[in-house]
């Protein structure tokens, strides 16, 4: 079986670098070993599961579950299913988003999405299989097991109506003409910044942080998930503004920062939400140093 391949983390200095692509190499390894499901499993719905989760990409939340774990003092080998976990919530998510009663998309990284390549329905039990696969994940491999169920709990909050289902309702519904910059970042501080936060607390849930390394995780994710979405929607319009996309046929018309705030206040949002994010770990040492690598890689991105 070939391995899967690796997607370029973001880069800030050789040493960070390394250290990006060991966390990395660890994540992929992981998620194919957790994806090696028995007979009983039907084919098609585990090749289905593997095409989802195994698509190289940014692994940028488990990456984060892993880098607030190690800035918080812990483990990064301990945080490995924690960060798994998060990794297959959030690829749940782009399988539904991906439908055509969402965002209707034909490809996703160049390939074609799950419901393209395998049908609506075995694209949603795959979506399914991953949110149990999830849960199984950190009641199993999480140690000790009161940690294991607060991670649990924190990420079935980040994917539960009031969040991440809640926000795709929301997103569903809104259109530019009904919509406003408050509803726009209610549905993203659900959508993306609500499995942003969870990863954050899920690292450091396992490394055991105090309650002042909460609190400034806490800002750091809310700043940077909103940063991050912001920025999407940049990369999307300057795609669609080229005629290079066609991926995103269902952000046409749809609820958008620039949108509706237009692009060069888009980026200047992006840059001061960056900077707030930076700011929020002023209190952590060396030990960060690549949790602040990566949020510079998200307005490094534009």
């Amino acid at each position: 079986m070939a391995e899967p391949q690796t997607a370029a983390p973001p880069v800030a200095s050789h040493r960070v670098t390394d250290s990006l692509v060991h966390k990395q190499k660890l994540i992929e390894s992981a998620l194919d070993a957790y994806t090696q499901f028995p007979s009983e499993c039907p084919q098609v719905l585990r090749d289905a599961v593997r095409y989802s989760l195994l698509v190289p990409g940014k692994r940028l939340r488990p990456m984060l579950v892993m880098l607030a774990a190690e800035a918080c003092g812990g483990s990064v080998e301990h945080a490995v299913p924690a960060a798994c976990a998060a990794e297959m919530v959030h690829t749940y998510s782009l399988i539904l988003d991906e439908l055509p009663w969402m965002d209707d998309d034909d490809t996703r990284r160049g390939r074609p999405t799950t419901h393209k390549k395998y049908g609506d329905a075995v694209a949603i039990l795959a979506g399914d299989a991953l949110l149990a696969l999830a849960f199984e994940v950190l009641a199993r491999d999480v140690q000790p097991a009161e940690i294991a169920a607060g991670c649990c709990a924190t990420l079935a909050a980040a994917c539960g109506a009031t969040a991440l289902v809640g926000g795709q309702c929301d997103d569903v519904r809104a259109g530019i003409s009904s919509g406003s910059k408050e509803m726009l970042e209610s549905i993203h501080n659900r959508k993306t910044g609500a499995l942003f936060l969870a990863s954050l607390r899920l690292g450091a849930l396992v490394a055991g942080a105090t309650p002042e390394q909460h609190s400034a995780l806490q800002e750091f994710g809310s700043h940077l998930g909103l940063a991050f979405q912001i920025t999407d929607d940049l990369l999307d319009h300057d795609e669609d503004r080229r005629g290079t996309g066609g991926k995103r046929k269902g952000d046409r018309g749809k609820l958008t920062f620039p949108n509706l705030i237009g692009v060069d206040q888009s980026r200047r949002d992006v840059e001061q939400l960056v900077a707030s994010s930076l700011e929020a770990l002023e209190g952590f040492g060396p030990q960060a140093r690549s949790l602040r690598a990566l949020a510079r890689f998200v307005s490094d991105r534009l």
